[in-house]
């Protein structure tokens, strides 16, 4: 650093450690990201769940929670999890069995009508009460019953077409239905990373302007053809050929679709 700024440092190894100023601490910006990454980490465990790649754009993601976060933040949301659009409200439903392990301990004696009670509790109703007021009063054997989470089994109840992960408090919901246009959009993320990783592999150099070509599947060949701009623009290549190949070339399977890759600089 001092062959350009004499009067840096001489290492930074060498130096103490700053002092806090704790009028830079922003609590608010903490909790966002807190609340933020939270989502991100939920989403992707449901993307795991249902087996999706994070290339593959989603049409929307739905998140219950007791907190707001605002548009900036939502976008990082939208990106991180690859979805099209976000919307806070609940979409989750719930089954909700005794836990009685518990309750036995607690209360040995209403068993059998507290398994009654809670056999009958609209689970997504209980869920939202549990979580808003932190117990669900009950009546059992003549008894009010503050059933706090601990006292039942709350399994989330999905729709094939939703995946839900939930913790402390907040549930994530992924829409998985493809339409064929998010389907498309995933072919060409995956055909765009094949060809930055064929790059890589033939020793191009970052800026190296390249030749992009396909054989041996149609569909590949399609897509390529409908979406020559944008691959070109983010793989640097020159041109983008179908039919024969030329320079290292790649046989891929992307999304089931079997085809040979190439790639030449100019």
């Amino acid at each position: 650093v001092r062959s350009v700024s004499p009067e840096a440092p001489e290492s930074i190894h060498l130096c103490d450690y700053p002092s806090v100023e704790e009028a830079w601490v922003d609590q608010a910006l903490e909790e966002d990201m807190r609340h933020l990454m939270q989502i991100v980490v939920l989403g992707r465990a449901a993307r795991n769940k249902a087996n999706i790649k994070n290339r593959q754009p989603l049409a929307a993601i739905y998140i219950n929670c007791d907190f707001e976060l605002n548009e900036y933040y939502q976008e990082i949301v939208r990106e991180e999890l690859n979805v099209r659009a976000i919307e806070f409200a609940e979409k989750a439903q719930y089954t909700i069995k005794p836990n009685f392990r518990v309750l036995k301990t607690k209360y040995a004696k209403l068993m059998g009508p507290l398994r009654g009670v809670i056999a009958e509790l609209d689970g997504s109703s209980a869920v939202q009460e549990l979580r808003t007021a932190g117990v669900l009063n009950v009546q059992a054997g003549g008894e009010t019953i503050g059933l706090v989470e601990e006292d039942l089994l709350i399994e989330t109840a999905e729709d094939e077409n939703l995946v839900a992960e939930s913790d402390s408090g907040v549930t994530v919901v992924l829409d998985t239905v493809l339409t064929d246009e998010l389907i498309e959009e995933g072919f060409v993320a995956e055909l765009v990373s094949k060809i930055q990783t064929m790059r890589k592999e033939a020793g191009f150099e970052v800026m190296d302007r390249i030749i992009v070509s396909a054989k041996d599947n149609d569909r590949i060949a399609e897509l390529l053809r409908a979406h020559e701009a944008q691959i070109a623009s983010v793989v640097l290549a020159d041109s983008i050929r179908v039919g024969e190949t030329a320079g290292y070339e790649k046989a891929w399977n992307i999304n089931g679709e079997d085809v040979v890759l190439a790639v030449e600089k100019v």
